[in-house]
């Protein structure tokens, strides 16, 4: 009987899908690497979302393991890599939590634009900031979106209702245009000079640069917003900090870091900055989704060979 170890926490749909599927599971969660590393040899499989880092030290010590399975769509915690190298299948969740993705990063927008954290956090304290308090709205505004996948095409949708002109850049927007017909593409230079607000659904780069650095903002208008909730390297968050403090732009909202868990970091207290702990897709629809998706994938690859998704 093969078996399986969570070692994030998700929908108990997984464990029962498993169960059903007479795969042999077990959860636990919050283990250190150290931990992972002395148990992993009992494993054919491997479920994780976020918090668990799989690391070559790990993949190693995984003398049964065939496949890992990530209830979500970024693979940035497992070192896909070394997964190859040892024959072992990577799988994702593409698409799955898209929508939460995407209505997160509208929540963030609209919270950034209208001042709502600092109009709730003074009116609980009784400051009537009414006269202090100034928003700015979507309609006739240019909203950049930089990658067009499953995350950014959501967003799109979701803004036609406030009258916005949507720009992208994506390479491989070229050969599906015609399917959105809503949406122009346009270089990077011409999307974050030309838009009001700019939102980050796109890979990182692979040799871990960020896509967005100090010279880029001196392009923006200064009354531009950034918004990334796709990988944390994206933005170098030193030079979005100056940015902001130099009133290049206007403000920021991230839901993603350059280290995670952030316990520190150079944006916090920065009053033009917010900041939500990555938390985007994090909905109980799409946790629910996530987990039946990858618990499906798992189990028809160690019972059938069937690759799905695989990364």
């Amino acid at each position: 009987m093969p078996k399986v170890l969570i070692s994030d926490s998700m929908s108990k749909v997984a464990q029962k899908i498993f169960e059903k599927n007479k795969i042999s599971v077990d959860v636990k969660t919050g283990l250190p690497e150290e931990e992972i590393v002395k148990i992993i040899s009992e494993y054919d499989g491997m479920v994780v979302r976020s918090a668990t880092k799989v690391t070559k030290k790990i993949i190693s010590a995984a003398k049964k393991l065939k496949v890992i399975g990530r209830a979500g769509a970024g693979v940035d915690n497992i070192d896909v890599s070394a997964a190859n190298k040892n024959n072992m299948i990577v799988m994702n969740t593409p698409g799955a939590n898209s929508n939460a993705t995407a209505e997160h990063t509208l929540a963030l927008i609209m919270s950034l634009i209208r001042r709502i954290p600092f109009a709730n956090e003074t009116t609980h304290k009784g400051q009537w900031e009414k006269k202090n308090i100034k928003g700015t709205e979507l309609s006739k505004k240019t909203l950049g979106i930089v990658g067009f996948g499953n995350v950014g095409i959501r967003l799109s949708n979701l803004v036609k209702g406030f009258n916005m002109n949507i720009l992208v850049n994506s390479k491989s927007l070229e050969s599906r245009k015609k399917d959105y017909p809503h949406v122009k593409n346009v270089s990077f230079d011409e999307l974050i000079s030309s838009s009001d607000i700019i939102s980050f659904h796109c890979k990182a780069a692979k040799d871990g640069k960020p896509l967005i650095v100090k010279e880029h903002y001196k392009k923006m208008k200064p009354t531009a917003y950034i918004i990334n909730a796709a990988r944390g390297n994206i933005v170098d968050e030193k030079d979005l900090n100056d940015a902001l403090n130099e009133n290049l732009i206007a403000g920021a909202a991230l839901d993603v870091y350059s280290k995670e868990p952030a316990k520190e970091n150079i944006l916090f207290k920065n009053q033009k900055a917010l900041l939500s702990p990555h938390i985007a897709a994090s909905t109980t629809e799409a946790s629910i989704v996530v987990a039946e998706m990858i618990a499906n994938q798992i189990s028809d690859f160690l019972l059938k060979g069937t690759k799905v998704n695989t990364v």
